[in-house]
């Protein structure tokens, strides 16, 4: 059936519906083909045809049919409730994850007296600030600014040097506990009393710094570690215990759901317990604990080698990328938006800009070359080098995406501030980067989850057969894709691309589809509220 409409021409029903089923069949393809690869790839790193039947039955009766009945349910009851028993399953997994990567560091990469030194250091001016915002003296804004940077280059300069030279000092992880556990403790307190109330916030800090300290003490006693169960217990335990306290307090309607995760962790452990007694061998899966604590990065056997070095370089590099790209990125779209006026430069720069976020990776790796290495005299290959070459490449992404976010403000709401009397700077910082920080945020953690996948610059600056562990900032890197890269360009046989270069690129993609999934959902939960 087809109908004329003026302006229009003719428009066909059966060419609408066509075209519908043509575009739906195009996305079912594509994501078919993913995830075909994604499974043979799996397949090959976890091996999952190499357990007993009776392992599958028994994990089958135990994890799969209960989590399948439970979803199903959730499901039935709301929508809402399904995903409130997703995320409870998928969050402490993934903040597990990052707390293990946090962990790593402090463990071969910073000291916890150094750390410690200047975090001391970093608190005489902090409280500086905080005195000065709250004295009522009426001091100019560029002294303020003077005796701040004064205090802090002094106590950069003498603090660190001081505490580094203390004859006693606590242990690595009461340093953690000290440095991390009290500031989470105070802002998670104080966000928990302005929502729950004050009595409430003080029992959630002590809560916190208490279980912090016991996390040391269960990391000793189990041989974890204790430093990796104050990291579990801050950045894992703390957000999911914050998760399930704020749904069974403020959607007791959601709070069955709650039972999926219930499910797949007594089940997971019902059936490990099972397999167990029964005698029943598991897949020989090559991503396991030893691959990825072993730092061994050469050999003939597949099973020698591991991925430990090639995790923590990838997780400093982000630190670095993140800690320049990220300020110099929103503050140039915060110029670019809200000051800058409508001139033909300003037009060439929104210009060039969007045609940098398309230039190739290697481009980026020559730049990072000539700019870094041939003009700054760095050597080749090292952290700081390596993460300003990853940081050239994302600052137009995190500039456009930041750019978005504050264009989607409401030119209301600023008219609204000024006309309260705010300056523009006011209306900036308290209206407008407030609104657009979900969309800013959304857009860093997707530019650097396409960093941590980059290879190229990184292969140019001089960075790919370097594997070490890195104890300084101008020590040379490597990185979770230059390791595959070695190992499939070094070692090109069937028994490492279907083994540890398998097991690689599952944990290379497990880390950026987690970092997606944060960022889908923090998008998706502020675009609800």
């Amino acid at each position: 059936m087809s109908e004329a409409y003026e302006g229009f021409g003719r428009v066909s029903r059966r060419i609408g519906t066509l075209f519908r089923g043509v575009l739906f069949a195009s996305t079912l393809a594509g994501i078919l083909t993913l995830a075909v690869l994604l499974v043979y790839v799996a397949n090959d790193a976890v091996r999952p045809l190499t357990a007993d039947p009776g392992w599958h039955l028994t994990f089958f009766l135990t994890l799969v049919l209960p989590t399948i009945g439970v979803g199903w349910w959730s499901y039935q009851r709301s929508y809402g409730t399904l995903t409130t028993g997703l995320l409870g399953t998928v969050l402490p997994a993934v903040a597990a994850l990052y707390a293990g990567g946090l962990a790593a560091l402090f463990i071969d990469v910073i000291p916890t007296l150094v750390w410690l030194s200047f975090v001391v250091a970093l608190a005489v001016p902090a409280a500086l600030v905080v005195g000065l915002a709250r004295t009522d003296r009426d001091v100019p804004f560029l002294a303020e600014l003077a005796t701040v940077l004064a205090v802090t280059v002094g106590s950069l300069l003498v603090i660190p040097g001081l505490v580094q030279s203390l004859p006693t000092v606590p242990a690595d992880w009461m340093v953690l506990v000290l440095t991390l556990g009290i500031p989470e403790a105070i802002l998670l307190g104080r966000w928990i009393g302005g929502r729950w109330g004050r009595r409430d916030g003080w029992i959630a800090g002590v809560a916190i710094l208490f279980g912090s300290a016991v996390g040391g003490v269960i990391g000793m006693t189990t041989g974890l570690g204790a430093i990796p169960g104050v990291a579990l217990a801050l950045f894992a335990a703390v957000p999911t215990g914050l998760y399930v306290a704020i749904v069974a307090r403020e959607r007791p309607e959601r709070r069955i759901g709650l039972l999926l995760p219930a499910v797949i962790v007594g089940g997971a452990l019902a059936g490990e317990l099972l397999v167990g007694a029964l005698g029943f061998a598991g897949p020989e899966s090559w991503v396991d604990w030893g691959f990825l604590t072993s730092t061994v990065q050469r050999g003939a056997d597949p099973g020698a080698v591991g991925i430990y070095s090639g995790v923590v370089g990838t997780i400093l590099l982000m630190f670095v990328v993140a800690a320049i790209a990220v300020p110099a990125g929103v503050g140039a779209a915060v110029y670019l938006e809200e000051y800058a006026p409508d001139t033909t430069l300003t037009r060439i720069i929104d210009v060039n800009i969007s045609n940098l976020a398309g230039v190739p990776s290697v481009v980026y790796g020559l730049l990072g070359l000539g700019l870094f290495v041939r003009y700054a005299g760095q050597p080749t290959g090292t952290l700081l080098v390596g993460g300003a070459t990853l940081a050239l490449l994302v600052f137009p992404i995190v500039i456009i995406s930041s750019r978005e976010a504050i264009r989607a403000v409401p030119d209301s709401a600023r008219q609204a501030s000024y006309g309260m009397g705010a300056t523009r700077w006011q209306t900036v910082k308290n209206v407008v980067l407030p609104r657009a920080f979900p969309g800013i945020l959304t857009g860093t953690i997707l530019a650097l989850s396409r960093a941590i996948g980059e290879t190229a610059p990184l292969l140019v600056i001089g960075a790919a057969q370097v594997f070490g562990v890195p104890n300084s900032w101008d020590s040379a890197i490597g990185a979770m894709p230059l390791q595959l890269y070695v190992w499939a360009s070094t070692y090109a046989s069937p028994a490492f691309y279907t083994t540890v270069l398998a097991a690689g690129i599952v944990v290379l993609l497990t880390a950026m589809l987690s970092m997606n999934s944060i960022a889908i959902y923090v998008r998706n939960h502020y675009e609800q509220r």
